[in-house]
């Protein structure tokens, strides 16, 4: 089966290097992961654009919006973008560095990031990041749930907020990234309500494959297991790792546990070409 990883991470982040390091021991380099993706053929990657400047680190109010894939000088051809937006950069000039990146094919969405930057989703902040997703029919990656820094505010990144911003915009796609981990039971309430919002099951567990052997017994996972019953909406969830923050390979096992086999060809690979139809060039 042909697997696309529709959240990993390719940005100099100070804590993508420390979890690497500490916590999931991957090899947080191009080549460390396009050794995973030729382990666990995985043929496309979608990497959500993120940087930080020495003074602040991420969450970066300084950052530029665009944000982009900047580990290292040059993004492998089977890895694409989601340009990163900071709401503090947003003026006239970065709105037209913004469209001027979605005019590049390689860029098949936006990544907005609730919680780390303090806006709801339906802020009027951004009201033309929505408008441009509109013109050029990409959809908007929504960080929704926990925040993997503790300067983050979880009320921001709430998945409610979501339902708001969908029923307002029919025109655009929208994907809750982590499901909005913990509070899944209301992302699935969302996927369910509203046709134009999908989720993706990234980050739900940080560390190795021990760690998801261990959260995969007893009741860690029971709300989402509650959550992903109740959604019935096996068609509307997307695989995804957050990589470097757990190992490819033993996530998408992890993953496949949880999800009915009926529904593996959609999950892995199938839904992310109908969220993300810039992507087909490069899986085909």
């Amino acid at each position: 089966m042909k697997i696309i990883d529709a959240h990993i991470h390719l940005s100099n982040i100070k804590s993508f290097y420390e979890t690497a390091e500490k916590l999931s021991f991957v090899d947080y380099s191009v080549n460390g992961i396009l050794q995973e993706f030729r382990d666990a053929n995985v043929v496309l990657g979608i990497g959500m654009g993120l940087t930080e400047t020495d003074r602040m680190g991420f969450p970066d109010y300084e950052a530029q919006t665009p944000m982009g894939l900047d580990l290292e000088a040059e993004v492998p051809g089977n890895i694409v973008c989601c340009a990163g937006v900071n709401p503090y950069d947003l003026d006239e000039a970065a709105l037209v560095r913004l469209e001027e990146e979605l005019q590049n094919p390689r860029t098949v969405g936006i990544k907005i990031y609730l919680g780390y930057y303090p806006f709801y989703a339906y802020d009027d902040v951004y009201e033309p990041v929505y408008q441009l997703a509109a013109k050029y029919q990409l959809p908007v990656v929504f960080h929704t749930g926990d925040t993997y820094s503790e300067r983050g505010y979880l009320k921001y990144s709430h998945p409610m907020a979501i339902d708001e911003v969908a029923v307002n915009h029919r025109n655009v796609n929208f994907m809750m990234a982590h499901f909005g981990d913990p509070w899944t039971l209301t992302g699935a309430e969302i996927i369910y309500k509203n046709p134009n919002v999908f989720a993706d099951l990234s980050g739900l567990i940080v560390g190795t494959k021990a760690d998801l052997d261990k959260r995969s017994q007893g009741r860690f996972l029971d709300h989402l297991r509650h959550a992903l019953e109740f959604a019935d909406s096996y068609d509307k969830l997307l695989f995804g790792t957050d990589w470097p923050l757990i190992p490819i390979g033993p996530y998408i096992d992890f993953i496949k546990d949880l999800i009915p086999p009926d529904y593996h060809e959609d999950v892995f690979y199938n839904t992310a070409l109908k969220v993300f139809p810039r992507i087909k060039p490069f899986v085909e």
